[in-house]
C-alpha cells in the first residue's frame, strides 16, 4: 500500500479507498468536497480481543437489531453557518458592479474586469483551501480561520463605502475583495465535506442525504433572500446624504458573515473532526510532476508506452493508472470554461444592461441588480421539472446521453446571449446621440421673454432663430482638430425692452456637449456657458438641472409629491446637475409652485424658469436625454434560457465526469471543475480588456459565437471519447473492509452552477 504521500512501499500493495462520497446537490456549486472522498491511506487492522463478541455483533446487525443512530445535531450549526455565509457572498456580489461603477467611478468595462477577476480568484483559491484543510489544519480550523479573513474583507468593503469616514474607498474595496476571495474560496471545499463528516457511514447514509438537501436549501435560500434584499437596501435607503446606501447594503451581509462564525463556533462541542491526512490533488500533481521530470531524463534510455509510466519507480501502479484515466476525462473539460464565461456575466454585463431599462412596475420598481434573483428562483423550479418533463421530452427526440445533454446546455447559453444581443440592439435605439470624433454639440436656452436671431460661424447654420423661452439644439457641430471656436452675435427680433446681449466667442471642445443660457436677471453673467451631460446617467437615477432667470436670492425647491419630501434645494443661478430618485415632483420658487413634472429612470432633464414682470413665473421642462423606455421584463427570456442551460450543463456535466473518474480521483476532478469556472472568468476579462467593439450587442454576439464554436469542438471530442468504467470493481467490492458497499454520488455541491 502507499503511504500518505502516495509513494510506493516495498510490498507494493494497493490501498483500499477510505472514501465517503456524498451526494451532489445540483445547481449551486459553492461548497465541493475535494479531499476526504479520495485519500489513499493505509487501512489499519487490529486483532480483535474477543472474536465471539464480534460474531455476536455481526449477527445482531444481520438481524437488524442495531439501535438506529441519532441524527447529529452538529449539522444544524453547519447549515445555519452556510445560510449566513451565502447571504453575505451573494448579497455583496449582487451590487458589486454597480458600486464599482457608480461609487468608485470605474467605467463599465473596468468594473466588469474587476468583478470577473474577483470571481476568478474565488475559484482558484478553492484549491488552496482544500490543500490547507487536508494537509495541515483540518476542516474545522480551516473554516474558522478563513472565515475570520472573510469577515475582515467584508468589513473593509463596508468601511470603504461609508463617506463620513473619508477612507480611501478604492484601496479598502480592493483589499477587502482580495480577503473575501481568499475566505470564500478557501472555505468553499470544506463546509459541505465537514457536514458529511458528522455522519457514520454507511449506517447514516439516508440521514446524510437529508443533510445535503437541507444544506442545498440553505444555500439557495441565502442567495434568494440576499439577492432580493441588498438591492433594496442599496437604492431605497438613503444614508450619509447620498441617494444610495452602499454602506448598509454591504454592512448587513457583513454582519451575517460575523454571525455565521459565531454559529459555527457554538457547535464546536458537537463536531466530529477528522485529522488532516493528505490531499489527493497534491498527490496527483506530484505524480504528474515526477513523470514529466523522469521522462525528461530517461526518454532515450528507458522509453515507456505512456508518459505517466515514468512515475512508476516512486508511485503505485494503480495510482498511475487512475491518473491516466483522469487525464482522459479532463480532456473533455478543455472547452468548458467558455460556458462559465457566459454564465457569470449575469452579475456584470447583464446587470449593466438592466440599468438602461425601465423597471417601473407601477406600485414598485425592479432594481437592475435585483433581477439576478431570477437565477436561484428558476433553479428551484427547473430542477424538479427536468426529471418529470424536460428530460422525458428530450428523450423523444433522441437526446438521452449525458454528453448530448451537456452540449445542449452549452447551446442554450449561446442562445441566451443571442437574446441579450437582440435586446441590446433594441436598447441602442433608445440611447442618446453623443458627440463623437470630429463632432461637438451645442444647446441654447433662451430665458428671456424676447425672441432672438443669433448669427454664427457654424458651417451650414449661419443663422439661429430662437423664440422667447425657446430651446435650440445642434448635435452635429463639425470640429476640425480639438476645438471649434464659435463666434456669435445676437439680434432681438420680438418683444419690448429686449436686452442687448454682447457678441462673443466660445471654444467648443470635440466630443463634448456645451450649453448657453441667456438670463438677464443675473446681471453679473447674463450669458452662462457650461458643459452639459447628455449620456445615460451612470447610476441609472434621473438627473435634473434648474436654469433660473429670476431675481437674486430666490430659493428653488424640488419636492417629491408622493412623500411631499424635499429632494433638492438650491439658490437661484446655481444650475447644478443633481441626481434625483424617480417619481413625480413639484418645483417651487420661494414656496410658490411653478411646475409639476415626472422624472423617470435614465432621463436627463433641464427645467427653465423665468420670473415675469407681473410677479408670476414661466416654467418649462426640456428633456435632454430620454429616460429608459424599454421594460426590464424583456430581460426575463435570456435569464430563463440561461438557467435552463445552467441546470443541464453544470449538473449533467459534473455527474457525468464524476462517474467516469476513478474512485480515488473524484476530488481531483472536482478541483479541476472549479478551475474551469475560474478560467471562464479569465476569458471575460481578456475580451473586456481588448474592447473589440463599440457596441455591447456585438460583444454579446461574439460570446454567443464562441459558445456555438466551443460546443462544435466539444461534440467532436465527445464523439471520439471512449467511456471508462471506473466503478466496475467498486460495484462488487466494498469500499472499506468490513463495510457494505453503498453507491453514493458526488460530494455535496453548493451549486448556483458554480456560482454566479
Amino acid at each position: 500500500m502507499t503511504d500518505e504521500n502516495g509513494t510506493k512501499p516495498e510490498n507494493g500493495n494497493v490501498p483500499e479507498s477510505t472514501t465517503s462520497e456524498t451526494p451532489v446537490e445540483p445547481a449551486k456549486t459553492d461548497a465541493i468536497e475535494l479531499s476526504p472522498a479520495s485519500l489513499v491511506e493505509p487501512k489499519k487492522v487490529e486483532e480483535p480481543e474477543n472474536n465471539g463478541a464480534i460474531e455476536a455483533t455481526n449477527v445482531a446487525e444481520a438481524e437488524g437489531q442495531v439501535k438506529k443512530l441519532p441524527y447529529p445535531k452538529s449539522v444544524f450549526f453547519i447549515i445555519s453557518n452556510e445560510f449566513c455565509e451565502r447571504f453575505n457572498y451573494y448579497g455583496m456580489r449582487t451590487i458589486l458592479v454597480l458600486y464599482l461603477s457608480r461609487q468608485l467611478n470605474y467605467s463599465d468595462d473596468t468594473a466588469t474586469v474587476i468583478f470577473h477577476i474577483f470571481t476568478m480568484f474565488v475559484y482558484f483559491l478553492c484549491i488552496l483551501g482544500a490543500i490547507i484543510s487536508d494537509s495541515w489544519l483540518g476542516k474545522f480550523k480551516t473554516i474558522l480561520y478563513l472565515s475570520l479573513v472573510y469577515v475582515c474583507g467584508s468589513v473593509l468593503v463596508t468601511l470603504g463605502a461609508m463617506p463620513p469616514l473619508n477612507l480611501p474607498a478604492t484601496t479598502f474595496t480592493m483589499i477587502g475583495l482580495a480577503l473575501i476571495a481568499l475566505g470564500s474560496g478557501g472555505i468553499k471545499p470544506c463546509v459541505s465535506a465537514f457536514g458529511g463528516d458528522q455522519f457514520k457511514m454507511p449506517e447514516q447514509l439516508k440521514q446524510m442525504t437529508t443533510f445535503f438537501s437541507l444544506f442545498y436549501f440553505s444555500i439557495n435560500a441565502g442567495s434568494l433572500i440576499s439577492t432580493t434584499v441588498t438591492p433594496i437596501l442599496r437604492e431605497d435607503v438613503h444614508c450619509f446624504g447620498e441617494k444610495e446606501c452602499y454602506s448598509l447594503a454591504f454592512g448587513v451581509p457583513a454582519v451575517l458573515m460575523a454571525v455565521s462564525i459565531v454559529i459555527f463556533i457554538l457547535g464546536r462541542p458537537l463536531y466530529k473532526s477528522k485529522p488532516p491526512a493528505g490531499n489527493m490533488v497534491v498527490l496527483v500533481s506530484k505524480t504528474i510532476g515526477n513523470a514529466i521530470s523522469t521522462k525528461w531524463k530517461e526518454k532515450k534510455t528507458n522509453p515507456r508506452e505512456h508518459w505517466l509510466d515514468y512515475a512508476d519507480k516512486k508511485y503505485d501502479r494503480q495510482l498511475i493508472e487512475d491518473v491516466k484515466v483522469l487525464m482522459r476525462v479532463l480532456v473533455l473539460y478543455l472547452p468548458l470554461p467558455i460556458f462559465w464565461a457566459l454564465f457569470d456575466q449575469q452579475g456584470s454585463r447583464w446587470t449593466f444592461q438592466a440599468t438602461r431599462m425601465d423597471g417601473d412596475m407601477g406600485s414598485w420598481d425592479i432594481k437592475p441588480d435585483q433581477l439576478q434573483v431570477l437565477n436561484p428562483l428558476l433553479i428551484l423550479v427547473f430542477i424538479p421539472l427536468y426529471d418529470v418533463a424536460f428530460y422525458p421530452a428530450l428523450s423523444l427526440i433522441g437526446i438521452r446521453r449525458p454528453l448530448q445533454k451537456l452540449t445542449l446546455g452549452g447551446i442554450l447559453a449561446g442562445v441566451a446571449f443571442i437574446i441579450s444581443g437582440v435586446v441590446e440592439l433594441n436598447l441602442e435605439k433608445t440611447y442618446p446621440t453623443l458627440p463623437t470624433d470630429h463632432i461637438s454639440q451645442l444647446r441654447i436656452f433662451n430665458g428671456e421673454n424676447c425672441a432672438y436671431t443669433i448669427n454664427t460661424n457654424i458651417p451650414g447654420h449661419p443663422t439661429i432663430n430662437i423664440d422667447r423661452h425657446g430651446y435650440y439644439v445642434n448635435k452635429d457641430v463639425p470640429v476640425s482638430g480639438n476645438f471649434f471656436d464659435l463666434m456669435y452675435f445676437f439680434t432681438a427680433v420680438e418683444g419690448d425692452n429686449c436686452y442687448g446681449f454682447e457678441a462673443g466667442s466660445y471654444r467648443l471642445p470635440v466630443k463634448e456637449a456645451h450649453t448657453l443660457f441667456m438670463n438677464t436677471k443675473n446681471t453679473s453673467y447674463p450669458l452662462i456657458w457650461y458643459e452639459d451631460y447628455v449620456n445615460k446617467p451612470s447610476r441609472g437615477s434621473p438627473l435634473g438641472r434648474t436654469l433660473t432667470n429670476v431675481e437674486i436670492g430666490r430659493k428653488i425647491e424640488w419636492r417629491k409629491t408622493k412623500k411631499n419630501s424635499l429632494e433638492h434645494e438650491e439658490p437661484a443661478y446655481l444650475n447644478n446637475l443633481t441626481e434625483f430618485s424617480a417619481g413625480d415632483y413639484k418645483i417651487l420658487v420661494d414656496g410658490d409652485e411653478v411646475l409639476q413634472t415626472t422624472l423617470n429612470t435614465g432621463g436627463v432633464y433641464t427645467v427653465l424658469i423665468h420670473e415675469l414682470d407681473n410677479g408670476g413665473y414661466y416654467a418649462q421642462e426640456v428633456v435632454i436625454t430620454d429616460p429608459n423606455s424599454m421594460s426590464i421584463l424583456w430581460l426575463i427570456p435570456q435569464y430563463v434560457v440561461m438557467t435552463l442551460g445552467e441546470v443541464m450543463f453544470s449538473v449533467t456535466g459534473l455527474e457525468f465526469s464524476y462517474s467516469q473518474a476513478p474512485v480515488a480521483m473524484k476530488s481531483v476532478l472536482q478541483a479541476c471543475w472549479l478551475l474551469t469556472v475560474a478560467f471562464g472568468n479569465v476569458v471575460v476579462v481578456i475580451i473586456a480588456e481588448l474592447a473589440l467593439f463599440d457596441s455591447q450587442a456585438s460583444e454579446f454576439f461574439l460570446f454567443a459565437g464562441l459558445m456555438f464554436a466551443d460546443m462544435l469542438l466539444f461534440m467532436y471530442m465527445a464523439y471520439r471519447y471512449k467511456p471508462n468504467n471506473p466503478n466496475a470493481v467498486a460495484e462488487t467490492e466494498p469500499l472499506t473492509a468490513g463495510e457494505e458497499k453503498s453507491a453514493l454520488p458526488l460530494e455535496g455541491a453548493d451549486n448556483k452552477a458554480f456560482e454566479n
